[in-house]
């Protein structure tokens, strides 16, 4: 027999306690609406608006998509391009890169989604200043959880592996110290021979 401390099981955090039950009152309000809509513009009237809310989203995903697509491809030219003369693409050059697709794909997926409620939300996100200030506050909500990141966790080892470069771009990186100790390879600590000679 054992006579140990109790063992005390992890709290549940809130958003995992109301997730479910915000859910679950969406879908019983979005079935409520649809009763609603139906019972005064009729069935006929519901069932376009579906799949006018679905085959608008997959538009919105597919142009998304193909923006998304056409926005890596110039930004590898852009990095080749720069590669060969030595220079750094300017702020105009990157420009592509804050369109806000994601926001706009999600948009398309709520349109997809049945429901009235759910088209909304997708139409609002369909706003160009909505889903840049929707941008804005998920990167500002985004750094200050990196911020105050406790010491040893993986936040902070994904901040302590970003470096700034002078110009304020951030770098992803490791930092290769000159005076660690080297190892019979000639590498800091390297216990084992390179892939090629």
């Amino acid at each position: 027999m054992t006579t140990g401390a109790p063992s005390q099981t992890p709290r549940r955090s809130r958003a995992r306690t109301l997730l479910p039950l915000g859910l679950a009152a969406w879908l019983v309000l979005e079935i409520w609406l649809l009763t609603v809509v139906a019972d005064v513009a009729g069935g006929l009237t519901v069932l376009l608006l579906l799949i006018g809310g679905a085959v608008l989203g997959t538009v919105v995903i597919k142009r998304a998509g193909r923006r998304a697509f056409a926005n890596l491809t110039s930004t590898f030219q852009q990095a080749q391009a720069a590669a060969q003369s030595g220079t750094a693409p300017t702020a105009a050059d990157r420009k592509g890169a804050e369109d806000r697709n994601g926001f706009l794909m999600l948009g398309g997926l709520l349109l997809m989604i049945p429901g009235l409620l759910s088209d909304a939300a997708g139409l609002l996100l369909l706003v160009p200043p909505v889903r840049a200030a929707l941008g804005r506050a998920a990167e500002r909500a985004v750094e200050r959880r990196m911020a105050a990141a406790p010491p040893g966790s993986l936040q902070d080892a994904f901040q302590q592996a970003r470096m700034h470069r002078p110009d304020g771009k951030v770098v992803q990186g490791e930092v290769i110290r000159d005076d660690a100790p080297r190892g019979p390879y000639g590498a800091a600590d390297d216990r084992r021979p390179p892939l090629m000679p």
